[in-house]
Formats: C-alpha cells, sequence, structure tokens
C-alpha cells in the first residue's frame, strides 16, 4: 500500500513533459527526462474515466506480473491527443514505462482499444487479439532477398514470429526483441532437432525504409554473418504497404507515423504451430528467449 500511495503522488506531480515519446529518438531540444530509461510492462484493462486538464486516464487493470497486483489507477499519458478516443468501458492493452531512476515516473504508452464501450464511436482500426488455436492468415512478405514469401510455407514447422523497424533507437524495445531472437538462434542452433523444426522471423512495420539490403545488414548487426545460409533459420521481411494494415490488426500492433518520420508502436510477438494456429502470443517485450525457448520445445515432446 505505501508502494501504491508513493507511485500515486509520484504520478500527481510529474508534468507531461517529462515523459519519454514512445519510439522516439532524443533530438537535440529533447530534455533529460526524455532520455531516461524505461521498464516495460504489458498492461490490460478497462477504462474507467479520463481526465483532459490532467492528461490522465484510471484504468481498471490486471494484475501486471513482477510490478503490481490487480488494480484501479490514474495514469499519466505520453500523448494527450487520444484522450477524445477513450471512453469509460473500452477495453485495452498499453504499455505502461516505468522510469528506472530515482524520479519513478510512470506513464501510460501505446493504447490500443479492443473492445469499444461506446456505441456510436468507430476507431480507424478493429484489433485483433490472437489467440491459441486461431488460424493465422497466409500474409506474403518481401524477406532480406527480395523474394517473397508466405507464412504458410512454415506451415510444419513451429514459427516465432515478432514485429521490429531497423531505425528504432530505444534499447528496451525494437533492439531488444531482436536480441533475445538473436539468443534464440543460438540456442536452437545447439539442439539440432528443434532445429530443423523451427524457424524464426522479424517482421518490418516500416516498409519504405527497410529495405531488403536495410533488413540484411541489420540481421547481421545481431549475427556478425553476410553467408546466404545464415538467414536460412532465421529471416527479416516487411509486407507491402498496403498489406500493413491487415497484419499490424490481425497481430494487435499498434503502429502511429509521427510528423517527424519516427514510428510509435508496440510490441508483438507470436508462436504459430506447425499446423498454421496461434499456440501464444507475447504482448510488450517482457518475454524472454528461455520462455520461448520452452514453449517452443513443449511442442515436440521427446517420445
Amino acid at each position: 500500500m505505501k508502494r501504491l500511495l508513493l507511485l500515486l503522488f509520484l504520478l500527481a506531480l510529474i508534468p507531461p513533459s517529462a515523459f519519454l515519446t514512445g519510439c522516439h529518438s532524443a533530438g537535440a531540444g529533447s530534455t533529460a527526462a526524455s532520455r531516461q530509461q524505461f521498464k516495460t510492462y504489458p498492461l490490460r484493462g478497462k477504462v474507467v474515466s479520463t481526465n483532459e486538464a490532467k492528461g490522465e486516464v484510471t484504468i481498471d487493470h490486471q494484475a501486471i506480473p513482477g510490478f503490481m497486483s490487480a488494480m484501479t489507477m490514474p495514469y499519466k499519458l505520453r500523448d494527450n491527443r487520444i484522450l477524445p478516443d477513450l471512453h469509460p468501458g473500452d477495453l485495452l492493452t498499453a504499455d505502461l514505462l516505468v522510469s528506472q531512476t530515482p524520479d519513478a515516473a510512470v506513464f501510460v504508452d501505446h493504447i490500443v482499444i479492443i473492445g469499444q464501450a461506446k456505441a456510436d464511436y468507430r476507431p480507424a482500426a478493429q484489433f485483433h487479439v490472437p489467440e491459441a488455436g486461431d488460424v493465422v492468415p497466409d500474409f506474403p512478405l518481401t524477406n532480406q532477398d527480395g523474394h517473397t514469401i508466405h507464412l504458410s510455407q512454415f506451415h510444419g514447422k513451429a514459427l516465432l514470429l515478432t514485429f521490429i523497424y531497423t531505425r528504432c533507437p530505444l534499447p528496451d524495445f525494437c533492439p531488444r526483441v531482436t536480441r533475445n531472437f538473436a539468443i534464440l538462434e543460438k540456442s536452437l542452433a545447439a539442439n539440432p532437432g528443434l532445429y530443423a523444426k523451427t524457424h524464426l522471423l522479424c517482421v518490418s512495420f516500416d516498409p519504405d525504409g527497410d529495405t531488403p539490403d536495410r533488413l540484411k545488414s541489420y540481421r547481421e548487426t545481431y549475427m556478425g554473418s553476410a553467408a546466404p545460409e545464415a538467414f536460412g533459420h532465421w529471416e527479416f521481411a516487411a509486407p507491402a504497404k498496403h498489406g500493413l494494415p491487415a497484419m499490424a490488426q490481425f497481430f494487435d500492433l499498434g503502429l502511429t507515423n509521427e510528423t517527424d518520420g519516427t514510428i510509435t508502436h508496440t510490441l508483438s510477438t507470436t508462436l504459430i504451430g506447425p499446423d498454421g494456429k496461434v499456440v501464444r502470443f507475447y504482448p510488450g517485450n517482457e518475454w524472454t528467449a528461455e520462455e520461448l525457448l520452452k514453449d517452443v520445445a513443449a511442442l515436440y515432446p521427446p517420445k
């Protein structure tokens, strides 16, 4: 309770200008606060109320593993412009960002409305939260070699699919996800039997900037190999621009293109079974390579 009271007190004191801006890089005019490092927790809950004057949304949310139990609390928003799109009763997912510095700044970012309570409200996109058993559409992509690939071609193997974009500057977002995939790739390679039954795929949501050459170079940064066979098990790809909205909608990926050319986004990783159906969905970035490896191995129990 003392921790909760302290958190509420700090939230009331922190001005909106002290908060980090999504997945943006810090420009020359950025404050020191905007360059703080935050730990990210996935949040799910229901909107109770909004306060435009304070730039807050009160959320009745589920327990946040590793941080707090289920409760109802007001949270500051990174972007107050979304307040008119939030209504009491709306169901949402979001990222809860907690400062790793003594000021203990906390705010909510990357909100995705997954259920609307206001009957006359129609968001630009209806997002879908992948659940076990969902059939994954056969989305086409262009990989790092410029070749067209389809998700259906990986049927028969366990496919781990995540989303990144190569210009993402925050180490706790896309780079963290890619590092975990690099660990996973090396761990799977140490188990030839499991390696042959799996495939890794990083999908960029920046088809304009992430060309095949750029994706290839990005992957080499994490694995240190330019050999063609290096991509045989872990590929990087991007959908066509017109195909991105449908893919983002299915995988619960919230995206906002900012005026300065950067992208504010949520994080989404999915384990797809050999039958092309969702096995498990991992929102945010709190999962570990060890956790994913365990879930993949569970699909192929020893005989």
